[in-house]
């Protein structure tokens, strides 16, 4: 069994910073890339950022240049850090994994997410 547990989520006031963690953690062969989702009361869910097992990286517009993701493969960890945070960000943040449990088998897997607000 698989788990994705992140942490880290709360209320800010615009322009502050939040620092999101997710860990992985159970029956794990190998972790391929991770990422970080958010959605909005009333809208889709969207990609946020997201990061290969390579460490390259890639980023939504609305995010670029603010927030920065990262990964400890030792820790199955991966990291949200975020800046300059703006009302527009608020939203429940998932993390997202694919995740090998075995030599045969991956599948994607989603934490249950963290809720981060920006008051303005």
């Amino acid at each position: 069994q698989v788990q994705l547990v992140e942490s880290g989520g709360g209320l800010v006031q615009a322009g502050g910073s939040l620092r999101l963690s997710c860990v992985v953690s159970g029956r794990i062969f190998r972790v391929n890339g991770m990422g970080w989702y958010r959605q909005a009361p009333g809208k889709q869910r969207e990609l946020v950022a997201q990061i290969a097992s390579s460490l390259s990286t890639s980023y939504a517009d609305s995010v670029k240049g603010r927030f920065t993701i990262s990964r400890d493969n030792a820790k199955n960890t991966a990291y949200l850090e975020m800046n300059s945070l703006k009302p527009e960000d608020t939203a429940v943040y998932y993390c997202n994994a694919e995740i090998w449990d075995s030599r045969w088998s991956k599948d994607t897997y989603w934490g249950q997410g963290t809720q981060v607000t920006v008051a303005s």
